[in-house]
């Protein structure tokens, strides 16, 4: 078993990056993360934080990686020459452009996550009115790989399903065809599929083998989700910096604003990701141990607050509203009472976001898996126990386990991958 190829996961979230090393039995091996400094937004910091975390990898298990695969913040998107130099920063997920929608319409006809003005589509039509043709279109796991191969041709297909990409008919929307900006838009792979060795020069820069496989990864949340090993009858909630909700189905969601259906383990996946989660409680608390904090609060009680717990103005999902705005008033003069509401209100949009997939035509779960760092509190737990009425469990695999586990499975069936990119 020493020496059995490892596989190396890279987790691109809202506020940092993970990384993680598994064997051949998918134990984890080794795992560590650094915080963006300037931002989500900020495609240097993507590359500082690899730049960083790699080489914290122990020489051995570096030394025998034999493949990795990149997950991204679903629908962060960033215009770059076909050398893969941005041309500015990245428009993250949760920016919608309004003004774009009627275009967005002319485009995609039926609802979907590629219909809303909070749609990749969307942000790819304001930064194309931006920068001059021709330009590449890349999200965020995507323009990564091309990084790590100095080949930014591909596109892996969960991250663009939100700029159109029709996963079940494996093809882009008839109407692009006639659009000029068409050769912007990425050759897309399935997640899984190798895409190249790593180039000469990253593996110099990175002290990684030259012959390390380039796998095509997945979105942050389906990420997540590898690692849940979830059962057939439990949905999965990840509480990070956002709220994302996915759900196992033997068919694909019926088409819905602010949801999409995924392909994942040759499964079809539906979900959904709030604007809510995380990062809110951060911003309203910053710097206090909202551990502690919790520990004060009665999750068997009603706070008596009625709050809807946004960073900023607009919704993804369980509405599509780029409009909504937050309620974060009142605050009462009790901190503990004041997250008390705060988490209320973070449940009641999971609790709403489970119906909403109920009535695109997903199952109703019969019990919760949990990821993510709101998955180690005891209390709001507890709390969404009472509120969604369902036993939950926690899992506190990092994502990046998850990834690398796509680059795993890689490694197992032996692909064949393409010849070295330089």
């Amino acid at each position: 078993m020493a020496n059995t190829p490892l596989a190396l996961g890279i987790d691109l979230g809202t506020s940092g990056v993970r990384i993680a090393v598994i064997d051949a039995g998918r134990s984890l091996l080794f795992s560590a993360a650094t915080g963006y400094r300037q931002g989500l937004h900020a495609p240097c910091d993507w590359i500082r934080a690899l730049e960083e975390l790699i080489p914290s990898i122990p020489t051995p298990l570096r030394r025998q990686l034999g493949a990795l695969a990149v997950d991204g913040t679903s629908g962060t998107l960033l215009a770059c020459t076909h050398q893969g130099d941005p041309l500015g920063d990245a428009l993250p997920y949760h920016q919608a452009c309004p003004e774009q929608i009627e275009h967005v319409r002319d485009l995609i006809t039926e609802d979907g996550p590629a219909c809303s003005s909070s749609s990749s589509l969307a942000r790819a039509l304001r930064l194309l009115q931006q920068h001059p043709q021709p330009v590449l279109l890349r999200h965020q796991a995507d323009w990564l790989h091309g990084w790590l191969l100095q080949d930014w041709r591909w596109g892996e297909e969960g991250n663009n399903i939100r700029l159109g990409w029709l996963l079940q008919r494996q093809c882009w929307p008839e109407s692009f065809h006639g659009e000029a900006w068409m050769a912007s838009l990425p050759d897309i792979r399935p997640s899984g599929s190798p895409l190249g060795t790593l180039s000469r020069q990253r593996s110099r820069d990175l002290d990684l083998p030259d012959d390390l496989i380039v796998v095509a990864g997945t979105t942050d949340a389906n990420a997540a989700v590898l690692t849940a090993d979830a059962a057939d009858d439990e949905g999965i909630t990840v509480l990070g910096s956002t709220l994302v909700i996915k759900r196992f189905m033997d068919e694909p969601l019926r088409p819905g604003a602010g949801t999409s259906t995924h392909r994942v383990g040759g499964r079809w996946l539906g979900g959904g990701a709030s604007n809510s989660g995380g990062a809110v409680l951060r911003q309203i608390f910053p710097g206090i141990d909202l551990a502690e904090l919790s520990r004060q609060i009665d999750p068997e009680r009603s706070s008596g607050l009625d709050l809807r717990p946004l960073a900023c103005r607009g919704e993804r999902f369980p509405v599509d509203d780029p409009t909504q705005e937050p309620v974060l008033t009142p605050r009462p003069v009790s901190d503990s009472l004041y997250l008390h509401g705060l988490l209320e209100g973070l449940s009641k949009i999971e609790r709403d976001g489970w119906q909403r997939l109920q009535q695109l035509g997903a199952p109703a779960p019969k019990k919760l898996v949990t990821l993510g760092g709101g998955a180690r509190n005891p209390q709001w737990r507890r709390l969404r126990e009472r509120m969604l009425g369902l036993p939950i469990r926690s899992c506190t695999t990092p994502p990046a386990a998850g990834v690398a586990r796509l680059a795993l499975t890689a490694l197992q069936q032996k692909s064949p991958a393409a010849n070295h990119s330089e």
